[in-house]
Formats: structure tokens, C-alpha cells, sequence
């Protein structure tokens, strides 16, 4: 099959998703993930990269595995992966938001991009556990209220018993939350319990819950930390393969798809 035509047919996130499932069922070799997926074996190279950095595969020689020990990968690093499925899915996130509405906006890439949409406006309030998003925030209209706790050197998110004992005292609109993994049954992967119980704390108070995860981050990988994905919550995703979106709607979870942007080569 001709690679362009095959791109024209399947976005790079529903890629990295066939990719996982092939590692999962065996096929490991790059020179045969290629072939599975109608692209060339340097595009399934730098997609296999892109696996890597976000945890979910180690790379071997010829080829990768899947479940890697779980390595979290830095807020800066994060910044330049899945910037065209963040965006979309950032832009979705800040539809929800209405005039008035006090939120809280989780540390993290995604999230960052859902503040991008957000600065202009001028009446709202936002709770963060984000250094970055209160950086993004400051010299914007909106009241910008940061929580406390120690600092994660790697999302640089602050977490522990202050953040969550502050979090208690808030009642938000909506709880926006990245996540390093999300499965309709073990629910939304952190890599400390620290991390997970913040967000179970910031998600109790809040009238509506909405994860944001990128394609790649629905397998869960060696994610150690789990906190709950109760029925009612929305996840906004940019996968568009429904057998892998239909679980998550079993489990009572509202789906927002994004579309599709160009394909990435």
C-alpha cells in the first residue's frame, strides 16, 4: 500500500495505538510494524521514540517491548511530544469552561495547552497544582489561586498533604486532570500515590471531572500509581479507534474525541 495514501487513512495517534497493541500481541521488529501499518520503517522508528519517552515501550535492538519500567519523563521533554493531540485536546478542555466558573487545572503538557485557551478571558477563577500553569496564568485576567506542597522535580506539579489538605477546602466546576496513563478499569495512572491521591482529592469537589490524555497514554504500561475513573467523569482523547474508546464508555465514562489534524510523518 502506497505510505502517503495509508497516511491519509490514519492519524499519527491511532498509529501509536496499532503500534501498542502489535507490541502486545508479539510483533516487535520494526521492519514488521511497518509493514502492519502501511508506513515506513523510519516513521515507525520515531513513533516507537515518541512510545519511549512517554514510558509506555522500551526499545530493543531491531525493534521494542511493551511495558517498560516506568520512567517519568520530564515536564520539559513533555512539552514537544504530541504537541499537534494536545492542542486539539486543550482546545476542546476550554469549550466546557463557562463565564464564572472557578476550576482546577492539573499540572502538566496537556493541561498547559488548555490554559493557552483560557488567557483572554475574564472571568474566572483558576486552583493549580502547576507552577507552569500559574506562570501561563499570571498576567492574564483571571484570579490565579496556586496550592501548596513539594514541588515534583519531573512535572513540577506540587502534591503531599498541604496540596491536598488546600484542595479540601475548594469546590470547582471542573476538575481538569492529566494523567501519565488512563484505563477504563484501573482508572487514571500517576507515577507516585502522592500524585494520584491529588487528584482523587481535587476531583471529590468538583462538580465535573475531565481527564485529557493523548492516544498513546490509553495503554497502561508499568504506570505505578492508580487513582479511581468513576462513571460520570469525560475523557477527552484524540483516539479515534472506537474499539479502543468503546471500554471506556462501558465503564460509564462520557468520550470526547478530537479530530484528527494532519498526519505527522
Amino acid at each position: 500500500m502506497n505510505e502517503h495514501r495509508a497516511g491519509m487513512h490514519r492519524g499519527r495517534g491511532q498509529r501509536l495505538s496499532e503500534i501498542v497493541r502489535l507490541l502486545h500481541s508479539g510483533v516487535t521488529r520494526v521492519e514488521d510494524l511497518s509493514v502492519a501499518v502501511a508506513v515506513s520503517e523510519s516513521t515507525v522508528r520515531r513513533d516507537l521514540a515518541s512510545l519511549e519517552a512517554e514510558g509506555v515501550i522500551a526499545r530493543t535492538y531491531g525493534g521494542a517491548q511493551p511495558f517498560a519500567p516506568f520512567r517519568e519523563t520530564r515536564l520539559q521533554e513533555r512539552m514537544t511530544l504530541e504537541v499537534a493531540a494536545k492542542t486539539r485536546i486543550g482546545a476542546a478542555a476550554a469549550e466546557l469552561v463557562e463565564d464564572g466558573a472557578t476550576i482546577f487545572v492539573d499540572a502538566g503538557s496537556t493541561t498547559s495547552h488548555l490554559v493557552e485557551n483560557l488567557r483572554t478571558r475574564t472571568d474566572l477563577t483558576v486552583l493549580t497544582r502547576g507552577i507552569e500553569i500559574a506562570l501561563a496564568l499570571a498576567n492574564s485576567p483571571i484570579e490565579v489561586i496556586v496550592v501548596g506542597g513539594a514541588v515534583s522535580p519531573s512535572s513540577h506539579g506540587l502534591t503531599g498533604s498541604v496540596t491536598q489538605l488546600v484542595l479540601e477546602r475548594f469546590a470547582v466546576d471542573i476538575a481538569f486532570l492529566g494523567c501519565d496513563a488512563v484505563h477504563p478499569d484501573r482508572g487514571v495512572g500517576e507515577p507516585t500515590i502522592e500524585e494520584a491521591a491529588t487528584k482523587e482529592v481535587a476531583a471529590r469537589n468538583a462538580r465535573r471531572t475531565v481527564v485529557l490524555a493523548h492516544a498513546a497514554k490509553l495503554t497502561p504500561g508499568a504506570v505505578p500509581a492508580w487513582a479511581p475513573l468513576p462513571p460520570g467523569w469525560t475523557l477527552i482523547t484524540d483516539e479515534s479507534s472506537e474499539a479502543r474508546l468503546q471500554p471506556f464508555r462501558e465503564a460509564g465514562v462520557d468520550v470526547v474525541p478530537v479530530a484528527a489534524g494532519r498526519t505527522e510523518e
